[in-house]
């Protein structure tokens, strides 16, 4: 927290990182654990900052959706904003993540699995 009592960026950036691996590790948690076998590297982040998070009692959100699948990598989008409904984001945001072969030490493709599973989760239509 700043000298503002505002959430610090890097808070921002581990609340999209928790939501991301909670979704990627579903696969894992349920009927495929063979799903995102290995490692991801993320390659890019985007982050819009809309306004001040000011510590609060109340719990945010972080609304996560697909947004991109290519063959070796897929595009994520968030936003963060208070559970209530009725005001706008926090942040908006993109993550582009890369699956990685950690005994290849190389990049992989997405397997069948982790792409129908993705696909369950892909909305291009509030891509930003």
């Amino acid at each position: 927290m700043d000298a503002f009592g505002h959430v610090n960026n890097v808070v921002y950036l581990r609340y999209l990182e928790e939501a991301r691996i909670d979704l990627m590790n579903r696969p894992a948690r349920g009927a495929d654990p063979a799903g995102f076998k290995g490692s991801t590297v993320v390659a890019r982040h985007e982050i819009d900052y809309l306004r001040p998070l000011v510590h609060q009692h109340d719990p945010v959100t972080v609304e996560l959706w697909v947004t991109k699948l290519n063959a070796a990598s897929v595009t994520f989008s968030y936003e963060i904003k208070d559970a209530e409904p009725g005001t706008g984001p926090y942040v908006r945001a993109k993550t582009v993540v890369v699956p990685y072969n950690l005994e290849e030490a190389r990049p992989r493709r997405l397997s069948p699995a982790e792409r129908a599973f993705l696909e369950g989760y892909f909305d291009d239509s509030h891509s930003g």
